[in-house]
């Protein structure tokens, strides 16, 4: 037996979700909910919320959807990869022709370290919840540490590609974090070390200034790591 709850009316954005009541309805009818449309999603009419497999009986809808806190655009509440989002943006416009602000790009940057420190120190596989028993009674789609290592690199990294302050920063920022973060996050941290380093060698033809672009440095333009980086080459 399965039951479908789908969204009715306007787009709305899923703000936040409330797991203990769909914890609750699963393991009174000895099911398991699946959310399909999380927190951050937003959904149009028809979309699908959630569905129930193998329970006993259905769940009153206006019961389910009150788990579902609703409203016109993302907000922090549940949804850390929001802060990172809205930093990214910030970045990326500093980062624009038209305005061509590379410092500004820094300061983002400093505030989305912040930001991975907090996550990378907190577990993030929680989308699987389990009842008293152990049996798996509700799956959550949640954002796992490549996704937020995704949305924090990949953009200011393509848009930076040209400028030493931002490649800098960059360099600085993945080194910090695996010096930081316990082993298991390190990595996606790795693996973009490895994408800036190549798009360091594709946008600067110049040798010097592609040796000044590998250095990490914290303001980007500021106070150099050139020891360490001399001895990594």
């Amino acid at each position: 037996m399965t039951q479908t709850l789908f969204h009715r009316g306007q787009p709305r954005t899923v703000q936040a979700l409330e797991e203990l009541p769909l914890l609750r309805f699963a393991s009174q009818i000895d099911g398991i909910v699946e959310v399909v449309s999380s927190v951050r999603d937003t959904v149009v009419e028809g979309a699908p919320l959630l569905r129930i497999h193998g329970g006993k009986r259905e769940i009153d809808e206006r019961e389910l959807r009150k788990a579902f806190e609703m409203g016109q655009e993302r907000t922090f509440e549940q949804d850390p990869k929001y802060a990172i989002r809205l930093l990214v943006d910030i970045a990326i416009k500093a980062l624009s022709p038209a305005v061509n602000d590379p410092t500004t790009a820094v300061q983002a940057l400093d505030q989305i370290e912040d930001l991975l420190l907090r996550l990378g120190r907190r577990r993030l596989e929680v989308g699987a919840v389990r009842d008293t028993s152990g049996t798996l009674r509700l799956v959550v789609p949640v954002p796992s540490w490549e996704d937020f290592i995704i949305l924090a690199f990949d953009e200011i990294r393509l848009y930076g590609a040209k400028s030493v302050q931002v490649m800098r920063r960059m360099k600085a920022l993945a080194s910090d974090l695996i010096a930081a973060l316990p082993k298991e996050r390190h990595a996606p941290l790795r693996h973009y070390q490895e994408r800036l380093d190549a798009t360091i060698a594709r946008s600067f033809e110049d040798a010097e200034e592609k040796r000044e672009a590998s250095i990490e440095d914290r303001q980007g333009l500021g106070l150099s790591r050139r020891g360490q980086a001399s001895t990594e080459s």
